[in-house]
């Protein structure tokens, strides 16, 4: 688990080389989620000296951002961007405290202005902080290993976070070895690529990989499937098959979702694991074969033992080495990286090459709103549903200068948006407060899934139909607030309203925003809107 604290560095005089455990302790880190010239997403700039009571100044011309194992980088080079540094410093409780002079780079916090200081927790360096810089460039606050060996290649994957690093690393040592490999992680993060990663750096590269999704083959079917058939062994069964084992030899059999396998089917792999043997269904006679069985799951298998669904010695078995792959959410420093690789992908599947490897004094192409909203979004599809999202905004911005999600991708990214860790910040100025008022602590975080009908129409009536008021009253997002409206079949937006119904209404409140809004329940920005574009003039 990655700690939550970035621990002390040694000042002594006499330098030394970091040891493994200094090494891998992590440090304050800032990543490049998205900048004018997209090839750069994914470079990251460590801040280690504020472990040792150092600060940083980031600016337009220093320090270099650096792509994790390169050997060279440059600073952030944006014109837009002020000379006048931002100052990162170590906070007293062991997070990082962001100062922002006055004249200096504009700065948002997600979606929030920054004024003067804010202090970022161990518990929101953990998560990670989207800043925006001067509605340009996007990084990612986080914490990340103050070394990190080189890497020989990518394996196929990409990503530069330590997670990433380290299933790598795991590839690379179970490799060459004839151990059953067992994959976890959840689904959509990646297992197959692992596997075929495995494959391609073993002794049985040249050799066949097939990948087999036993959740979608039929129960009644996964034997014949996997072990083979012989002719006659059942009805339909008119020549001999040889199954996925026997076209597997001399390579890798990919089994994925294999907590699926039916009580039959475990018994068989584990004789197979055991004697490298294997009987064809309705074949008498063992047939030897030469596989390397590397098999996946996103279920928890200790689970379905304890439920005598799974038998605990094939387990045993097929975990000669586990590889754990994180999901998306756990590795935000590589959203960024990941976006652009499947944008180019594709650009040239659809014949559209684009200027993605070149630096632009424009408006950037991916708007810094929307790579907040990639980095916040929770990914439970992962990697998978990335490329998929990726792919429906490049079709959606075609010939359009730049990329452009839709509003319904925006609303599903706003409403499973990571929520943020409370901060303790000390802010520059303060915000008066009065002294003997008493204030109504705002509502925990919620998912919108929770909020019902009734509730989210009692929260808009108490709050006079204030959309931002009604939203934190919920515990939700504005954007999330909206998504529940329009999903609603007992509330209307101001766009619903016939022109003869806002016209009337107006006659009979005698222009009276406030009563009208409260009659016709709708959010009195939208009925302001409605008022202009009929011309009328509300008091």
């Amino acid at each position: 688990m990655q700690e939550k604290k970035f621990a002390d560095i040694s000042t002594a005089a006499t330098p030394h080389r970091p040891t493994a455990e200094e090494a891998s302790r992590p440090v304050p880190a800032l990543t490049i989620v998205s900048h004018p010239a997209p090839q750069r997403a994914g470079e990251r700039l460590l801040l280690s000296t504020l472990a040792s009571g150092g600060s940083v100044a980031l600016s337009r011309t220093g320090p270099d951002f650096v792509r994790p194992g390169g050997p060279l980088g440059m600073p952030l080079a944006d014109t837009f961007l002020s000379r006048k540094p931002l100052q990162f410093e170590r906070s007293a409780s062991g997070g990082v405290r962001l100062r922002l002079e006055e004249g200096g780079t504009q700065v948002r916090v997600v979606h929030e202005p920054l004024i003067g200081t804010r202090e970022f927790s161990p518990e929101e360096l953990a998560a990670g902080i989207p800043l925006v810089l001067a509605d340009r460039i996007v990084l990612l606050l986080h914490l990340a290993p103050s070394s990190e060996p080189e890497i020989p290649d990518e394996l196929g994957m990409v990503g530069y976070s330590s997670s990433t690093r380290r299933v790598r690393e795991d590839i690379i040592r179970v490799a060459d070895l004839q151990v059953p490999v067992l994959i976890r992680g959840e689904t959509g993060s990646g297992k197959e690529l692992v596997a075929r990663a495995i494959h391609q750096r073993s002794p049985r590269r040249e050799g066949p990989f097939i990948s087999v999704n036993l959740g979608a083959v039929p129960k009644e079917l996964a034997a014949a499937e996997l072990f083979g058939v012989r002719k006659g062994a059942f009805t339909g069964a008119t020549v001999d098959r040889e199954g996925f084992f026997r076209a597997a030899h001399g390579g890798t059999l990919f089994l994925d979702e294999v907590g699926e396998a039916p009580p039959e089917v475990q018994a068989l792999l584990l004789r197979v694991l055991e004697t490298g043997e294997l009987y064809p269904v309705g074949g008498s006679t063992p047939v030897s074969v030469d596989v390397r069985l590397i098999t996946a799951t996103d279920a928890d298998l200790a689970d379905r033992i304890r439920q005598e669904l799974f038998k605990a010695p094939l387990l045993h078995r097929l975990a000669g080495y586990e590889i754990l792959v994180p999901p998306l959410r756990e590795r935000r420093d590589d959203i960024g990286v990941l976006f652009h690789h499947f944008v180019r992908q594709e650009l040239e599947a659809m014949g559209e090459p684009h200027r993605l490897d070149s630096s632009s004094r424009e408006e950037p192409w991916l708007p810094t709103p929307l790579a907040v909203r990639l980095t916040r979004f929770s990914w439970p599809g992962n990697v998978r549903q990335l490329r998929n999202v990726t792919r429906q905004i490049v079709i959606s911005s075609r010939g359009l200068p730049g990329l452009q999600a839709t509003p319904r991708i925006e609303q599903e990214l706003d409403a499973a948006a990571l929520p943020l860790t409370r901060h303790s910040a000390s802010r520059s100025p303060p915000e008066p407060q009065e002294p003997d008022t008493e204030q109504e602590p705002a509502p925990a975080r919620r998912k919108p899934s929770e909020v019902t009908d009734a509730e989210l129409l009692e929260a808009l009536r108490a709050t006079a139909w204030d959309l931002k008021a009604a939203a934190e009253r919920l515990g939700i997002s504005r954007p999330s607030l909206y998504m529940l409206i329009e999903r609603s079949s007992s509330l209307r937006t101001a766009r619903d309203l016939s022109d003869e119904e806002v016209t009337r209404c107006f006659h009979e409140c005698k222009g009276d925003l406030d009563a009208m809004v409260q009659r016709l329940e709708v959010s009195k920005r939208g009925l302001q809107r409605r008022i202009r574009e009929l011309g009328l003039s509300a008091s």
